[in-house]
């Protein structure tokens, strides 16, 4: 593979300021690229002695020497070329423009664009042209509506990543303005606001009849997301079919491509229009909807090749922290395996994802009802169950320590109705508390056909 407009060798990481140089190059550059040490210009894998230490010093470099911030617009990544260990930079375009070398400040010795196979110092009528065009209603230069915030929730999904969120937090992770005042990122992540994300379900192929009007918000947008992913997963049921050699299990949707959906639609949603993501489900498909068309400048063709324009880069620094999205550019590739591009749909304000369901429900099948696991453990007692209780089966099936205040969370229910039907799954012998109040739960199998 050769050097081109989006790729640069680099043989080894050196003390001067050439990484940040071809860095600023592709952030300038409306396609972003990639930026590669261990190889040389003409292709040749050379190696690194220290891959991890110098994966370390990028980041550092980036994060110090680049202005505006580029933080959550670059993944530095530990390759292996056979025995050879190479580190690679992925740069997305940031909206910013023009990105420059901190120490030379926005002049024509610190601005570079990437024209052809190398890294090119802009004119100051291209700096200035840029700089003109610059976006400056980003979230994070917007001033949140409440200043009193806490981030208690957002502390334990670091926590719980092994990641501590020191007393410069806030700074850290650009949750403050120019002058000092949390920003809408800081608002976003609060553990109260007033952002409210729905999930509705419609009986039938269009919205007359509502059957259910989920509420999930006014908390960080961290645990919004996770439970409307979680919500997804219980709607994603499994369907059994038994053929001559095995029984078959496949899902209405493909689970990777949904949750990709799902998380691009929180990380790449435009907050300063103040509408959220809204996710709708119907007998025949799930539709999500977020705001804010493409980027500026990006076309549908790039965008189906996972060209990468973060619109809200410190949701994407944080989303990445926390291990819920990958590396820039992965998202949209990864659901074009499954499902084509007639799936997506540009409006001027709005892009919408619809996801046609892959198995059509058949009554009576306990396979598609709650998955093969639990059609084999209920058996004929099936029909003696409620919609709500084969629901609740099916999060015993994802988690068997599941709690009942859990449970009225994602059903959104009140935490008594959902003790009375894990009461009556108890009488009906369907499951078993067992270890007391620290154990979990049974789905007790039984040869009933």
């Amino acid at each position: 593979m050769v050097e081109t407009n989006r790729i640069e060798y680099k043989r080894e990481l050196s003390i001067e300021l050439d990484l940040e140089k071809e860095v600023v190059a592709f952030l300038n550059y409306r396609e972003g690229g990639f930026v590669y040490f261990g190889i040389d210009d003409s292709g040749s894998v050379i190696g690194l002695l220290d891959a991890d230490g110098d994966s370390l010093k990028i980041k550092d470099r980036l994060k110090d020497n680049i202005s505006p911030s580029c933080l959550g617009l670059f993944d530095v990544i530990s390759e292996k070329r056979g025995e050879k260990n190479l580190v690679k930079i992925i740069v997305a375009t940031g909206n910013e423009k023009p990105y420059y070398i901190r120490k030379y400040g926005m002049s024509e010795k610190g601005c570079f664009i990437s024209i052809g196979t190398s890294a090119q110092p802009m004119n100051q009528k291209m700096i200035e042209s840029l700089f003109s065009k610059r976006t400056r209603n980003s979230i994070s230069k917007i001033s949140s509506n409440r200043q009193q915030l806490s981030f208690e929730q957002l502390k334990i999904y670091y926590e719980a990543k092994g990641k501590v969120l020191n007393e410069h937090f806030s700074i850290n992770l650009e949750l403050l303005t120019s002058d000092g005042k949390y920003n809408y990122v800081a608002y976003l992540m609060a553990d109260e606001n007033s952002n409210s994300f729905k999930l509705a379900k419609y009986q039938g192929k269009t919205r007359v009849d509502l059957i259910e009007n989920n509420e999930y918000g006014y908390c960080s947008l961290v645990k919004a997301t996770n439970n409307i992913l979680e919500k997804i997963e219980l709607e994603n049921k499994s369907f059994t079919r038994i053929t001559s050699k095995a029984r078959v299990t496949s899902r209405s949707w493909d689970s990777k491509a949904l949750r990709e959906a799902v998380l691009n639609a929180f990380v790449h949603n435009d907050y300063t229009t103040e509408i959220p993501p809204k996710f709708e489900i119907f007998d025949d498909r799930i539709e999500i909807t977020s705001s804010g068309s493409l980027p500026e400048g990006l076309s549908e063709d790039e965008f189906f090749e996972g060209i990468s324009a973060p619109r809200n880069k410190e949701l994407m620094r944080i989303y990445r922290d926390l291990e819920l999205v990958e590396q820039l550019g992965s998202g949209v590739p990864r659901i074009l395996q499954v499902y084509d591009r007639n799936c997506f749909k540009f409006f001027p304000n709005f892009i919408r994802m619809t996801f046609p369901r892959m198995h059509e429900e058949e009554g009576g099948a306990i396979g598609g009802a709650i998955g093969g696991a639990i059609g084999g453990a209920i058996g004929g007692i099936i029909d003696e169950l409620t919609d709500r209780q084969i629901e609740i089966l099916k999060l015993i099936e994802h988690d068997s320590r599941i709690s009942y205040r859990k449970v009225s969370e994602l059903l959104n229910i009140n935490y008594s109705a959902a003790q009375a039907h894990f009461d009556a799954l108890k009488e009906k012998r369907i499951i078993s508390g067992l270890g007391g109040t620290r154990g979990y739960w049974k789905i007790n199998y039984s040869n009933k056909s």
